[in-house]
């Protein structure tokens, strides 16, 4: 049976949600990665309080400040992975974090939110992705493993189904059309990574964690620890041939666009 063992594993947006379940998960495996980078905009403030704790329970689980859409806090927050790491690479970055601005319809859309959601859930995405690089190239040629697998290099990039083109995932409930357009950009930035990073052999996915139960959606059909469960169990199974594809929580593909139906 397929295992994920990650030696160090990075997660953006750890401070809440699908990312604090993650080091909550993660920490809590037999065979846990040595380092967990768990990030997020403040870690001193109120809305950090849950991770600040379980990381003074756990050796290894390392709180780092990272705000996805400025690139100083980036580049600061490699800096400070690269010194704990001590010359050994970065197995498995996964971006979670992610904003949407609640629009309901159409018309109430304005060029200020889509451009704060989308320098959120793409460009931010996209640099952390190339600051952790040279990180994941390390780790790819220190592992003995052939091929592709979370458990020697991998870019996991958290979408959503409602990003979509063919299912436009609940639109009867809220169009929410930042949001949308900002996860289909990124399917396409988990596509091109995938071609980019082939020769790395960096394997590079965009998953739906299904509809969740968090802060950000209010409601869902699935709790955090069920989708984060499914989750770790979908990312020990995936290998080369899954390498630029958009799959859910369960490790199904899912559709990107209409080409596909």
């Amino acid at each position: 049976m397929a295992v994920l063992n990650a030696r160090s594993v990075l997660v953006t947006g750890a401070n809440r949600g699908i990312g604090l379940e993650l080091v909550r998960q993660l920490v809590g495996k037999s065979n846990r990665p040595e380092w967990i980078f768990a990030t997020c905009r403040d870690p001193e403030g109120p809305r950090a309080q849950v991770l600040k704790d379980l990381a003074a329970k756990h050796q290894g689980v390392e709180i780092i400040p990272l705000d996805t859409s400025e690139p100083s806090s980036v580049k600061d927050a490699a800096t400070r992975v690269i010194e704990r790491l001590k010359g050994v690479g970065l197995t498995l970055l996964i971006n979670n974090a992610g904003i949407a601005r609640i629009n309901l319809v159409m018309e109430a859309e304005t060029p200020e939110d889509m451009s704060e959601v989308y320098k959120t859930n793409v460009i931010g995405p996209m640099m952390v992705s190339q600051a952790f690089l040279p990180l994941l190239r390390k780790a790819s040629l220190e592992s003995p493993q052939n091929g592709m697998s979370c458990s020697k290099a991998a870019i996991v990039n958290i979408s959503s189904d409602a990003g979509s083109i063919t299912n436009l995932f609940l639109w009867e409930n809220g169009q929410v059309v930042n949001y949308r357009c900002s996860k289909a950009a990124l399917n396409m930035l988990t596509r091109c990574q995938s071609l980019g990073y082939a020769n790395d052999k960096i394997l590079c996915i965009a998953l739906h964690p299904g509809f969740v139960h968090t802060d950000m959606t209010g409601g869902g059909l699935l709790t955090v620890n069920e989708s984060v469960q499914s989750i770790l169990k979908t990312l020990s199974h995936l290998s080369e041939k899954d390498t630029g594809t958009f799959v859910n929580w369960q490790g199904d593909v899912l559709p990107c666009c209409r080409c596909e139906q």
